[in-house]
């Protein structure tokens, strides 16, 4: 399982990497693909459909509204249009439910458009990140709260981890760890701003700031980690799939990426567009 689970690991690494070295099309096209399955996995979960292995009208229309939101989002990303595809979804979703009634239930039409909500439009920011004006350097940051935080939280949990503070819903999760992983996603940070993101721009002393939105980042990728474990607890499932091996499904491994995107790039416009 540990080599499974590492080589599925390696291989996911390298896909991010040259997607997010690359951006534009490939970028679009990869968080289009993950978004369509992690919709299909949060459907399944919340049990939208009676039968999970046959899409349902809502379902398929879902999966039509993360085609054109990402449609958009790659010819234009204009913010107002992208809001008219949320906005426009949401309002399909109810037509049918509206038309079709008593075939929905109003759970399933909620299901639908909270995992629209959270999976696709969520990630969607990776993508904004990456077209930001120094994309190419904030980007990475995404990764550093998510991933380098679950990493540092892992071996300082597995070395030191003592007081469990939620046994219920995550029994491996410890108080060390999760300092371990915040102080981790901050020095990760601060080293990347000083050695890569300075050197770039040696007039702009941001290493401080990357490192205040990593730790901000790595506080909020815990709360996705744990959110995404809590629908799983309330499903009574272990995984949301078995696309990665070792990993489990695509919302198993970018549970925390969803959620530290927007964040980033809220706080890149916030904090590094004003330095």
């Amino acid at each position: 399982m540990f080599w499974t689970r590492l080589a599925s690991g390696i291989v996911l690494v390298i896909i991010a990497l040259g997607a997010l070295i690359f951006g534009g099309f490939p970028l679009a096209l990869i968080l289009w693909a993950i978004s369509m399955v992690a919709l299909r996995e949060l459907t399944k979960a919340l049990k939208c459909a009676t039968d999970p292995k046959k899409l349902n009208m809502l379902e398929v229309l879902g999966m039509a509204g993360v085609t054109a939101y990402y449609l958009v989002l790659y010819f234009s990303a204009d913010h107002e249009l992208l809001l008219m595809c949320i906005v426009g979804f949401f309002m399909l979703e109810m037509l049918v439910y509206v038309v079709a009634f008593p075939k929905y239930r109003a759970e399933q039409v909620t299901a639908v458009v909270f995992s629209f909500l959270y999976a696709p439009v969520m990630l969607s920011f990776m993508y904004l990140t990456r077209n930001h004006a120094q994309g190419i350097y904030v980007v990475w940051m995404i990764l550093i709260s998510s991933w380098g935080c679950d990493t540092c939280a892992y071996v300082v949990g597995k070395l030191i981890g003592r007081k469990k503070i939620f046994p219920v819903l995550s029994p491996k999760k410890s108080l060390e760890g999760c300092i371990g992983g915040l102080l981790g996603a901050a020095l990760i940070g601060w080293l990347y701003g000083h050695f890569f993101v300075e050197n770039a721009f040696p007039d702009q002393a941001v290493s401080g700031m990357i490192a205040i939105i990593c730790a901000v980042g790595a506080i909020i990728s815990m709360v996705g980690d744990l959110a995404a474990s809590a629908i799983k607890r309330n499903h009574d499932i272990k995984d949301y799939g078995k696309l990665i091996p070792g990993h489990g499904g695509i919302m198993d491994r970018f549970d925390s990426v969803i959620v530290t995107a927007p964040m980033t790039y809220f706080m890149t416009i916030l904090l590094l567009s004003a330095a």
